[in-house]
């Protein structure tokens, strides 16, 4: 039985991580440990309370002494880390917290993932590490790190971190690096969801500039089939892209989502530019798919409507996420057993 520690599985990519290795994988114990800030929703996990490969508990990457208990008492072979903070915005108004989780908690996790000889240690960071792209050309594997955010650069510092102790210590390790996720469960300050949220209620849909960046979508499903590849099939020491081929501008996606919604444009509002936004991202997934054998099964058409679908079939989790009103009462059912 491969016996995995999932940090940050009760957030976006996290949770359907978790729900997709309960439902596929049969010989498998995973030990999520969130310490359940905003975005770490318990409800996201609903209907995993009481499954026996799967042990929730509540707890900050930062704290070695906890992470160390863990991998002993649950016999830990793995760690994969989708733990951070991962919100532009908020990182351009308090980027401390980004320097906290981001680099600090995955160092922590580093040191016991050395001291306690696990067989692997996988980092999924994200292609902003990579910077902006003009029209043309796309991010590969070998392009050098040009962070141009908080969020960005301390992802870019995680993975630093990541090799550093692959060559100094010759920790097993694996470096995963996506484009834009969208999907189920995603808190609604991401673009997608907030925009499904805000035209459901019929409020304006705030979109940065033009709304002509550009970003490569892919559907959260596919990347969580592609970690797992990683893990299973992946060499140790290789840094891997994960990319949806789904180059979209940021005005076309909102426009997708009105048109879905039957909602008019006339709510769409242009407002200034995010500091220092990156106009396009662009993930060339060659080696993964080559190497690994990996493709995204989910064409942008097909996962945008399965998500709008979702967020309409779950407005009672969307309002309770957005008011928190969830919190206390999955916290008992999970932590109160």
């Amino acid at each position: 039985m491969k016996r995995i520690l999932v940090t940050g599985g009760a957030g976006f990519i996290g949770s359907n991580f978790v729900r997709m290795v309960l439902a596929e994988e049969k010989d498998c114990l995973l030990v999520n440990l969130d310490n359940l800030t905003y975005a770490g929703n318990l409800e996201n996990l609903a209907g995993f309370e009481n499954h026996p490969n799967h042990k929730f508990i509540k707890g900050d990457i930062c704290d070695g002494p906890l992470v160390e208990k863990i991998i002993d008492s649950h016999k830990i072979e793995v760690i994969i880390n989708f733990a951070a903070e991962s919100h532009v915005d908020r990182s351009i108004s308090a980027p401390k917290i980004f320097i906290e989780t981001n680099v600090i908690g995955t160092l922590t996790l580093l040191e016991a993932a050395r001291d306690k000889k696990l067989k692997r240690f996988i980092q999924i960071s994200t292609d902003e590490v990579y910077g902006s792209l003009g029209a043309e050309g796309k991010f590969t594997e070998e392009t050098s790190l040009h962070p141009n955010s908080p969020y960005s650069a301390s992802k870019a510092s995680a993975d630093h971190l990541v090799q550093a102790f692959g060559h100094t210590w010759g920790l097993p390790y694996n470096i995963t690096r996506c484009s834009n996720n969208y999907g189920p469960y995603q808190f609604p300050e991401k673009m997608i969801p907030l925009m499904i949220n805000n035209a459901l209620n019929d409020k304006e849909l705030p979109v940065y500039g033009d709304g002509l960046q550009v970003r490569d979508w892919l559907y959260a499903y596919d990347h969580c089939k592609a970690i797992w590849m990683v893990l299973t099939k992946g060499k140790p020491g290789e840094i891997y892209n994960i990319g949806g081929c789904n180059e979209k501008r940021n005005l076309e996606v909102v426009k997708f989502i009105l048109e879905r919604l039957k909602k008019p444009e006339s709510l769409i509002r242009h407002i200034t530019d995010r500091l220092g936004h990156d106009r396009r991202y662009a993930i060339d997934a060659a080696k993964i798919m080559s190497r690994l054998r990996w493709k995204p099964t989910v064409s942008f058409e097909e996962g945008m409507a399965k998500t709008i679908d979702w967020y309409l079939a779950n407005q009672k989790w969307l309002k309770n996420v957005v008011s928190g009103n969830y919190q206390k009462y999955y916290e008992q059912m999970y932590l109160n057993r």
